[in-house]
């Protein structure tokens, strides 16, 4: 693993001119707040050795660097999945990445189900803990030093100081806001109504398909995190509803401007 950090670091290295200073991951249907990213270069994942190849609609695949709320940001324009079929370690090989620029804040946002009964569908949650549903860790195996401590803390995996800052913009651009817990699983499945309920009694608010792997693997970093969930459908006790990956992406979309406001304010705050 580390080797294969050094030599993709190298390689991104002859591409790039600046260094980035803050990572971002861009969920389903969230790619194109990368369209606000003043671009120095975009590089394909195809192109980056040892990187994954993106395989889900609404994921378009690219590596960006480039200026967002005035830092110089390297972003995920498409994420990878556990479902996919790629191991936690790679799924998380892009945070590897960040750390190896010693980026000091990890982005992420997702779509998500909404299970909160006070949710509705195009509603944004900052997420302030999460629950970690998966079969796997992407820590599982000997601890290379070079990366982190063998038993990392996780009582504030997300920076509540940037909540904080977060709700404060969201007030001042007349943005309504959740905060809550974000249950992450494996999938590729949407969930049964018996799942939304177990869910939610485990005390969980949103619930999707990734976002624990890169937090832990980050915090494993030192990285400080901030987490957006946009609620894309619900499971809400009896109004469990039918939902394909289309309606999902529609969903995340008429949301994005917003959250692009508070993504982007939320940097120049830094």
């Amino acid at each position: 693993m580390y080797e294969k950090i050094q030599e993709t670091t190298a390689y991104l290295k002859t591409r790039i001119k600046t260094q980035p200073e803050i990572g971002i991951i861009l969920g389903s249907g969230l790619g194109n707040l990368g369209n606000q990213i003043e671009v120095e270069v975009a590089i394909p994942y195809g192109e980056i050795p040892n990187f994954p190849v993106s395989t889900v609609k609404g994921h378009s695949g690219q590596l960006i660097f480039g200026k967002l709320g005035g830092k110089n940001v390297i972003a995920l324009q498409g994420r990878f999945h556990y479902y996919e079929g790629y191991s936690m370690q790679e799924v998380t090989f892009p945070v590897r990445i960040m750390q190896a620029f010693k980026v000091e804040l990890l982005i992420i946002s997702n779509a998500a189900g909404g299970m909160n009964p006070d949710f509705k569908v195009g509603d944004i949650m900052l997420i302030n803990d999460h629950i970690n549903m998966f079969p796997d860790s992407p820590l599982m195996g000997p601890n290379d030093d070079r990366l982190g401590v063998r038993f990392p803390d996780m009582s504030e995996v997300y920076s509540k100081e940037l909540i904080l800052k977060a709700h404060k913009i969201a007030k001042a651009n007349n943005i309504f806001l959740h905060e809550g817990v974000y249950a992450g699983t494996s999938g590729p499945t949407f969930e049964t109504p018996a799942e939304y309920k177990y869910f939610r009694a485990a005390g969980g608010d949103t619930v999707g398909m990734s976002t624990v792997p890169e937090a832990i693997v980050a915090r494993h970093a030192g990285i400080a995190c901030f987490g957006t969930s946009i609620v894309t459908d619900l499971g809400i006790a009896n109004q469990v509803e039918k939902v394909s990956h289309d309606e999902v992406l529609i969903a995340a979309k008429a949301a994005e401007p917003k959250l692009t406001t508070i993504i982007t304010e939320l940097l120049k705050s830094l």
